[in-house]
């Protein structure tokens, strides 16, 4: 709870946040952080994490409480812990207490919150328990998060509008995250070569995080099944000739996300086949970094990706045609997947709780075309946005295997070839970019991308 570092940054920035959040609404705001779930018996609870939006304005993951915003001022609601969970849980600190620390202009026990919410907008939480109790202290129903309506809505676009780009605060959380997650990858490659399962290698990267008093940001991803694009199973053994595609980020405790992935051999060295799609997966990632600059269309960044693996793929005899054609026809999709990335903060994939509404310009919808239709991001890319860049090549049998989809792509895939690139089934190169002034910085550089130092990096340790 006791904040050391960056306190006097973060007071300033909750204040500010709160300020412009005055200036965009005109009705008071309630925000619930949430509350813990039981995981199989009352006494044995899920991790807590409290909701982003919470966290945005008040700053320390709190349970159990709500605030509520009105012209740049903020009330506190919380109950002090009951004297018998000191035995259980130590000495907490006092509402007084947690007011002070994050600037709050007054501090109320929950119960007298009902008389404090007419009026109020919000935003539904996702635990049906809070949802309930929001519903009942405003007075009426809530729709969804990914739906909201009324004054519910204008809430939403103002927090929005708020949370796309990030202020000095949020963005000393988020380098502290990429550089965690960035060590994190380090020693998972490290571990490779002693390891027998993916467990192994998910117990050096996840240790790494944990020690640095972090979470992870979401389920890690660490598999030789490439191909599952957010498998969670770790038990599969890691054999020779198999590439290993670890997908996993930091989240510090105030709760800010770094989304990282790196595909790497179990043997320190990609066969000729896969050195030759990690060259073309690596081609788009670095070009597309390089494309990323305020007033940029994040999706021509993705286009920019489908042509390049297009074109990658017809030099390397799997596709056949006109590059734009293909692309056009969602050739490359067969392979690439899903959208080049989406935005980092508070969650890995930022404000999705509220669906397209945050990812989306306004007036735009997702395509229904096969190779846009998982964009995540559909905006303008400004100053202060922080993105991820993640193209990958797949082998899904799923789709690969598809008697419509061959149909339809019969004369544009060699399907014989791709016996010849068996071992490569799934390759994704993942960073997290900040969009600035000058263009672009990558928080996690400090990684590395290129095929020989990745082989290195395994490599050092057998």
């Amino acid at each position: 709870m006791k904040i050391t570092k960056n306190y006097d940054l973060l007071r300033n920035a909750l204040h500010e946040r709160r300020q412009k959040l005055a200036s965009l609404i005109n009705s008071p705001a309630i925000l619930w952080s949430g509350s813990s779930i039981a995981r199989n018996y009352p006494a044995l609870k899920l991790p807590f994490r409290a909701s982003s939006h919470f966290l945005y304005f008040a700053g320390l993951p709190l349970e159990n409480a709500a605030i509520r915003l009105e012209s740049g001022k903020l009330e506190l609601f919380i109950d002090d812990a009951p004297p018998s969970s000191t035995l259980w849980h130590g000495e907490m600190p006092k509402r007084a207490e947690i007011a002070e620390l994050i600037g709050a202009d007054a501090a109320f026990p929950m119960v007298d919150l009902k008389a404090r919410g007419t009026g109020a907008a919000t935003i539904a939480l996702q635990d049906n328990l809070t949802a309930l109790q929001q519903s009942q202290i405003l007075d009426r129903p809530l729709a969804p998060s990914q739906s909201p309506a009324g004054i519910d809505l204008e809430l939403a676009k103002a927090i929005i509008s708020l949370r796309l780009t990030q202020d000095a605060a949020s963005l000393a959380q988020l380098r502290e995250a990429a550089a965690v997650t960035v060590e994190a990858h380090k020693a998972g490659m490290a571990a490779t070569p002693k390891a027998e399962i993916e467990a192994g290698i998910r117990a050096a990267m996840e240790s790494v995080i944990i020690s640095h008093n972090m979470t992870c940001a979401y389920p890690s991803i660490v598999t030789v099944q490439g191909e599952v694009l957010h498998s969670e199973h770790y038990h599969n053994p890691l054999q020779t000739g198999d590439l290993l595609l670890a997908d996993v980020g930091a989240e510090t405790s105030m709760g800010w996300a770094a989304d990282v992935t790196r595909t790497w051999p179990v043997s320190g060295k990609f066969s000729p086949t896969q050195r030759a799609i990690y060259d073309l997966v690596l081609a788009a990632h670095d070009a597309c970094i390089e494309g990323i600059s305020p007033g940029v269309e994040y999706r021509d960044i993705h286009l920019l990706a489908a042509r390049i693996m297009a074109e990658g793929l017809v030099d390397l005899g799997i596709l056949r045609g006109d590059v734009d054609d293909l692309v056009e026809m969602d050739a490359h999709a067969l392979f690439f997947v899903h959208g080049i990335g989406h935005l980092i903060g508070l969650d890995v994939h930022d404000m999705e709780d509220l669906g397209d509404l945050a990812g989306y310009e306004a007036g735009r919808v997702r395509s229904s075309r096969f190779g846009l239709g998982f964009l995540r991001l559909n905006r303008v890319l400004r100053s202060g946005m922080l993105v991820s860049i993640e193209p990958g090549f797949y082998q899904v049998p799923a789709i690969l295997n598809n008697p419509e989809i061959r149909a339809k792509y019969k004369d544009l895939v060699k399907w014989d070839l791709l016996e010849k690139f068996a071992d490569v089934r799934g390759i994704r190169i993942e960073d997290d970019i900040l969009v600035s002034e000058g263009g672009r910085e990558v928080l996690t550089g400090e990684l590395p991308t290129k095929a020989l130092e990745i082989e290195e990096l395994v490599a050092v340790n057998t």
